[in-house]
């Protein structure tokens, strides 16, 4: 089991390098300098000397050469400080402490109803299969599939507003001083973001459950007398969790990065807007610092998932 869960921390380290060194040079890569862009103000009309850009430039540090950039900023990253932001000048770390609760707490909901809704789809799809409850869940889960994060929420906001003629309240008001509002706000982006989450687990749940109830053990369990109900949860969910698992810890990163196109759709201030915003901005600290978060978040979960499927399953620990 130690070698097991030393291998996998061996390959955190180089994905958490080989990411930091793609992002950073994208961001270089891509046309416009952030110096030029804050010096010509909101408009792009505002009037600057090239004294003045090669001062900003010093200040940003962008004159630099592009080793001694990143030299730099990964230094300073290790020691968890972003830096300031270009446009905002504000103190990065602090923006992402506000900013970062909010992304976990849309994110952890939409996991939360995923799978409440996806494992049980799953089984009853499975225990009844070829039945009309079984196509009605395939097709429930194929739509989930097939339609994109982005045209769910745009979807889902104007069946709200010309059916329902319902809007969620505007600006956003924290979990612990007004949890009610909050929920009202945060409840269908989840629904947006998890909605695909959903259909891919119950798809996986289906399958894997279809699997093991053709298994021996499973036909023993019903010879023996057992309750049908009992055979499906103690003898084939339990054995069909593990790939619902593995599934489960790749889509919470999934669910991390689809945040940024979820939260612009809804005017949530989570860390996903503030990343789209740096980018137009051409804010490369922002957008390098957000990024890394995200990723390392991802990075973390796969290795956890890993463990955790190592733990579950003795015989995936000793490879």
């Amino acid at each position: 089991m130690y070698t097991y869960i030393l291998k996998r921390i061996l390959l955190f380290v180089p994905t958490i390098i080989i990411v930091s060194i793609i992002v950073f040079l994208i961001m270089r890569l891509i046309p416009g300098d952030p110096a030029i862009q804050i010096l010509s103000g909101d408009l792009g009309d505002a009037s600057y000397t090239e004294e003045d850009l090669a001062i900003l430039r010093a200040k940003l540090g962008t004159d630099k050469p592009i080793f001694e950039q990143y030299y730099t900023w990964s230094w300073n990253m290790l020691q968890l400080d972003f830096g300031k932001s270009f446009q905002r000048s504000t103190q990065i770390s602090d923006d992402l402490k506000k900013k970062f609760p909010i992304t976990m707490e849309l994110t952890i909901l939409a996991m939360i109803m995923a799978i409440i809704i996806a494992v049980p789809m799953g089984v009853i799809s499975a225990v009844n299969q070829d039945k009309p409850i079984d196509y009605v869940a395939r097709i429930i889960a194929n739509a989930g599939v097939a339609f994109p994060t982005f045209w769910t929420g745009i979807i889902l906001i104007t069946l709200l507003v010309l059916w329902f003629d319902y809007l969620p309240p505007l600006g956003y008001a924290d979990l612990w001083e007004d949890p009610q509002k909050n929920l009202q706000q945060l409840i269908f982006p989840a629904v947006a973001l998890g909605f695909f989450n959903m259909a891919f687990i119950a798809r996986v749940t289906r399958s894997a459950m279809l699997e093991v109830i053709r298994e021996d053990y499973v036909r023993t369990a019903r010879a023996k007398g057992l309750a049908e109900r009992w055979v499906v949860l103690r003898h084939c969910l339990k054995n069909s969790l593990l790939p619902v698992v593995t599934v489960s810890g790749w889509q919470f990163g999934l669910l991390l990065s689809g945040t940024v196109i979820i939260e612009t759709i809804f005017v949530i201030p989570g860390v996903g807007r503030y990343l789209l915003d740096s980018i137009f901005q051409r804010d490369y600290a922002v957008t390098q610092a957000a990024v890394m978060v995200i990723t390392f978040l991802v990075v973390a979960l796969n290795l956890l998932t890993d463990l955790l499927y190592g733990w579950l399953d003795p015989r995936i620990r000793y490879q």
